[in-house]
């Protein structure tokens, strides 16, 4: 019983603190509950405007399935990608907020930003926050491993000294644990240069990197290597 009573006052202070981290965010413009259902189940059909990448990378294999009011996310076993579901925006500065869960020890979930309008990166990269069971990593795309200039000379085997120790500063990890089979919040706030991450209430990390400050976010991109679930998306405009 004590544990029952400690598991609800946990719940209910940590979306206490999720509605008033909330209330700050800016203007809500995007949420999607996944509370519909598809026509069939062989094709990706997730509506609402979202788009998945499976005509692409798995042949045209399902690999989003929305079920019991969430979306399921997972690449196919024909694929030749991780499963990327997407859904355009925009905004300078903003909040992306979702729930999510992940089945096993070595899943993920990416929460990928992009701008298919800027040419100098490769596939409009602009930054990355992977979410493991273990740990959270942030990533500079823009100024660092998508720079198409970068990119080139990774392939070629070409960076230079200066460019290899610029590298390393693009990219932060952050300990930090999480269940797997239980649902988590995690919200993704881009302010300037300066993202900040937050799940189930706590801050995990802060980092700051010239590329997030971007002028124009434009896309989101779920990249989601193995399996993962995920509802209540919502995408806030600050500016």
């Amino acid at each position: 019983m004590k544990k029952s009573i400690h598991h609800l006052v946990l719940l209910a202070t940590v979306g206490l603190v999720n509605h008033v981290f909330a209330d700050n965010y800016g203007t809500l413009i995007f949420e999607d509950r996944f509370d519909r259902s598809e026509s069939q189940e062989l094709k990706d059909e997730p509506g609402n405007e979202w788009t998945t990448s499976s005509d692409k990378t798995a042949k045209g294999y399902k690999e989003v399935d929305l079920r019991d009011g969430h979306a399921y996310i997972y690449t196919h076993a024909e694929a030749n990608h991780a499963t990327s579901f997407r859904h355009a925006f925009d905004f300078r500065d903003g909040t992306l907020g979702i729930r999510f869960m992940l089945d096993d020890a070595d899943d993920t979930l990416t929460l990928n930003f992009a701008d298919l309008d800027l040419k100098s990166v490769w596939a409009g990269h602009l930054f990355k926050i992977t979410i493991g069971t273990d740990k959270v990593e942030v990533t500079d795309q823009k100024t660092g491993i998508m720079d198409l200039k970068i990119r080139e000379a990774r392939k070629n085997d070409s960076l230079t000294k200066a460019q290899e120790k610029d590298l390393k500063t693009k990219s932060k990890s952050f300990p930090h644990k999480v269940n797997t089979e239980e649902w988590h919040q995690v919200y993704a706030t881009v302010k300037g240069d300066k993202i900040t991450c937050t799940i189930d209430g706590e801050i995990v990390g802060v980092f700051k990197s010239k590329g997030f400050a971007h002028e124009t976010k434009r896309l989101l991109r779920l990249l989601v290597p193995q399996n993962a679930h995920v509802d209540d998306v919502k995408i806030w405009r600050k500016r």
